[in-house]
C-alpha cells in the first residue's frame, strides 16, 4: 500500500481539497447543514477506499445521492413539526440501513448486475436530478427563504390552526381519551396552543409547500419581488469564477477558489450577507439516539427509499469504478466495492453524515495527480477531518449564496447532454395512432419529468417497468418474426428437402428460435391455428430455445394439445436441457409426447417420417 506514498499523498490532499466546498454544498442542499455534507465526506471517503474494491476511488456525497437524501429528510421533518432535531435520529437510521442495503448486495454479488439498468432510466433520472439541483437553488442564490417571508407564511395560519388540533386529537386517541366524553380536556389543551406555536407550524406547511421544483416554481413569483442582490450577487460572482477561472488553469479546483475569493471578500467587506449554519467544532460524535431511540413504524415508510439510495449508491459507485479503471488499467472488483461504499455510509450515517458514492471527478483528480492505491481515499477522508478541527469557525462564515452558486454549477454539469442530444436520432420504435415515437426517449422523458415535478424514487421505479415491459414486447416480437411455421416444399434449409413430394405437403415445422418466455407466448400459440388441415405432421425444432418459462411451458402444453385433439403427430427435434427439464415437470413428457417422439437431429426425425408416414 505504501510503495506509492507521494503519489497517494499527492492525490487524496488534491481530492480532499476538491471534495471540500462541494460536501459543504450538499450538505445544505440536503436540509441537514453543511457539517452534515463533511461527515459524510470524511467517513465514507475513508472507509470506502480502506474496505472498497477500487483502489483511486475516492467516495463522499454527490448530487444524485443529496438529490434522494433531500426527499428522506424534507418529508420526515414535514412529520415532526419542521424539527429537525427530532427528526434526525429516523433519518439517520434510513440512512444507516442503506449502508447496510448496500452491504448486503455486495455480499450476495449483485454488483455485477448493476451494470443491467438501462441506460434511458440512468439518463432520465440524472438528468432530472441536475434539474432538481438547479431549481431548488434558485431561492437561496436570490436571498429568498419562503419561511421567513411574513406575508407568504401568515397564508397558512389556518392549515395550521387545523394541523395542530388534529394532532392534539390524536395525542388523545393514543392516550385512550374519548373526545366526546370528555371534550373538556380538548377545550383545556386548545387554549393552551400560543401564537408562537401556530407562526411555527405555519412556517413549516410555508417551507413543505415551497420544497422542489414545484414548490419553487409556486413561489417564485415573490422570490423574485424580494429578492437580496447581494446574495445573488455572490452566488453569480461564484458561477463567474468557477466557469471563468477553468479557463486559465485546472491544476487548481475552480470551485475552491470560488469559495476562498468570494467568502473571503464578502466577509473582509464586512458585508450583511446570510452565512451557513455553524459547523460544530470538535471531533464528530455518533448519534447513539438510532439505536436507543429505534421505532420501527417510523421508517417502515422509507424502506423502498433506503433501497433506492443503495441502488442508486452503487450504481453511481460502479459507474466511477468503470471510468477509473479505463484511466487506470485495473479491474476494479464490484461486490468488495459495494461491502465497502455500504460500510462507509453506514459510518457515516451513525456519526450524522449524509450518504454519497464514488465521486468521479474527485476520483479522476485523484488519479491525475498521482493517486495508485486506497491509501490515497483514506488520506482525502484525513484531510477533510483535520480540515474539519482546524477551520471548522472559519467554514462557519462562508455565504450561503456561494454554496447555492456552486450546486448551481453541479446541477449544470450533472446532466445527462449525451442523452439529450440524442433525443432526434434515436429509432422511432413505437405507434401511436399516426405519432411514431422512440421507446427509449419516452422511458428517459417519463423519468425525468416524474422525478423532477414528483417523487424521484417512484419515477426510477416507473421507468424500470416501463423499460422492462418495452425490452419483453420488443423481445417477444422477434422471436416471433424469426418463429415460423411452413410446409417443407417452401423451405430453403438444406437438410429440409430431401423428402418425397407427398411428404412434404403434409409435413410442417416450426422453427423456435429464441427463448419461449411470456412475451412471446402469444404469438406461439396461434401455431395451431396455422397448421392446415392436410397436414398429418408437426416438427418442432428446438435446437435454438435456449429458455422456456412458466408462462412458455403452458403456452406449449395448450399448443400440443390442440395439434393432437387434431390427430396430428408431434415431433421434437434437439430439445435443450432446461426446455426439456420444464416439460418434464408437468410431464409434457412423456404424457402428450412420448420419448421416441424426441430426436437428436433432424436427420433422425426425417428417418422416422419415412419410415412410419402412411400415404394416403
Amino acid at each position: 500500500m505504501f510503495k506509492h506514498l507521494k503519489g497517494d499523498l499527492f492525490g487524496g490532499i488534491t481530492a480532499g481539497i476538491v471534495a471540500l466546498p462541494l460536501a459543504l454544498a450538499f450538505g445544505v442542499s440536503s436540509g441537514l447543514g453543511p457539517s452534515a455534507g463533511l461527515y459524510g465526506a470524511i467517513f465514507i471517503s475513508f472507509f470506502a477506499a480502506l474496505f472498497g474494491g477500487t483502489n483511486t476511488q475516492i467516495s463522499g456525497p454527490t448530487a444524485p445521492m443529496t438529490a434522494v437524501s433531500m426527499v428522506v429528510i424534507a418529508g420526515i421533518v414535514a412529520i415532526n413539526d419542521g424539527d429537525i432535531n427530532q427528526a434526525l435520529p429516523a433519518i439517520l437510521t434510513i440512512f444507516l440501513l442503506a449502508g447496510i442495503m448496500q452491504i448486503g448486495l455486495g455480499l450476495i454479488g449483485l454488483g455485477k448486475y448493476i451494470k443491467y439498468i438501462p441506460y434511458p432510466v440512468v439518463s432520465g433520472f440524472m438528468t432530472a436530478i441536475g434539474v432538481i439541483i438547479l431549481v431548488t437553488q434558485i431561492l437561496p442564490a436570490v436571498g429568498y427563504y419562503p419561511k421567513e417571508d411574513s406575508g407568504y407564511v401568515s397564508q397558512f395560519m389556518p392549515e395550521a390552526e387545523e394541523e395542530i388540533l388534529e394532532n392534539i386529537l390524536k395525542e388523545e386517541a393514543g392516550e385512550g381519551i374519548l373526545v366526546l366524553e370528555n371534550f373538556e380536556e380538548t377545550i383545556r389543551r386548545a387554549k393552551d396552543i400560543t401564537p408562537a406555536d401556530m407562526q411555527k407550524e405555519a412556517s413549516t406547511l410555508a417551507a413543505k409547500d415551497a420544497s422542489g421544483v414545484v414548490g419553487t416554481f409556486r413561489v417564485l413569483p415573490r422570490a423574485l419581488q424580494n429578492i437580496n442582490w447581494l446574495e445573488l450577487g455572490l452566488a453569480l460572482a461564484t458561477i463567474l469564477i468557477i466557469y471563468g477561472f477553468k479557463r486559465i488553469t485546472t491544476a487548481i479546483p475552480s470551485t475552491l477558489v470560488a469559495l476562498i475569493v468570494v467568502s473571503g471578500a464578502a466577509f473582509g467587506f464586512g458585508l450583511e450577507y446570510r452565512p451557513i449554519e455553524q459547523i460544530p467544532s470538535g471531533l464528530p460524535i455518533p448519534n447513539l439516539e438510532i439505536f436507543t431511540g429505534f421505532q420501527l413504524n417510523s421508517i417502515t415508510p422509507y424502506i423502498f427509499t433506503a433501497l433506492t439510495l443503495a441502488l442508486l449508491g452503487a450504481i453511481d459507485s460502479l459507474l466511477t469504478s468503470v471510468v477509473a479503471d479505463n484511466m487506470t488499467q485495473t479491474k476494479h472488483k464490484p461486490n468488495k466495492e459495494l461491502v465497502g461504499q455500504g460500510i462507509g455510509n453506514s459510518i457515516a450515517a451513525i456519526f450524522g453524515g449524509i450518504p454519497g458514492a464514488g465521486a468521479t471527478i474527485r476520483t479522476v483528480v485523484n488519479i491525475n495527480s498521482g493517486g495508485k492505491t486506497r491509501l490515497s481515499g483514506m488520506v482525502a477522508g484525513v484531510l477533510l477531518l483535520i480540515i474539519l478541527l482546524a477551520l471548522g469557525p472559519i467554514a462557519s462564515q462562508i455565504p450561503a449564496a456561494v454554496l447555492a452558486g456552486i450546486l448551481v454549477t453541479v446541477g449544470i454539469g450533472v446532466m445527462d447532454y449525451r442523452g439529450l442530444k440524442a433525443i432526434p436520432h434515436l429509432p422511432k420504435d413505437i405507434k401511436l395512432g399516426p405519432l411514431k415515437l422512440s421507446s427509449e426517449v419516452i422511458i428517459m422523458l417519463v423519468v425525468l419529468v416524474l422525478s423532477s415535478i414528483w417523487n424521484l424514487v417512484y419515477a426510477v421505479g416507473i421507468g424500470l417497468v416501463i423499460a422492462s415491459l418495452m425490452f419483453m414486447k420488443k423481445i417477444g416480437d422477434l422471436t416471433a418474426q424469426r418463429s415460423d411455421v411452413k410446409p417443407l416444399r417452401e423451405e430453403a434449409w438444406s437438410d429440409e428437402k430431401n423428402l418425397p413430394q407427398k411428404i412434404k405437403e403434409e409435413v410442417f415445422i416450426k422453427h423456435i428460435k429464441g427463448p419461449l418466455f411470456f412475451g412471446s407466448t402469444n404469438e406461439f400459440q396461434q401455431l395451431a391455428a396455422q397448421i392446415p388441415h392436410n397436414a398429418s405432421t408437426v416438427v418442432i425444432r428446438m435446437g435454438r430455445m435456449q429458455y422456456m418459462d412458466q408462462s412458455g411451458l403452458y403456452a406449449m402444453e395448450d399448443v400440443l394439445q390442440d395439434l393432437l385433439r387434431k390427430g396430428i403427430t408431434v415431433l421434437l427435434v434437439n430439445i435443450l436441457d432446461q426446455p426439456k427439464y420444464m416439460m418434464e415437470r408437468i410431464d409434457i413428457i412423456p404424457d402428450l409426447i412420448p420419448e421416441e417422439h424426441i430426436f437428436e437431429n433432424f436427420k433422425s426425425c426425417m428417418n422416422w417420417i419415412g419410415d412410419n408416414h402412411k400415404p394416403d
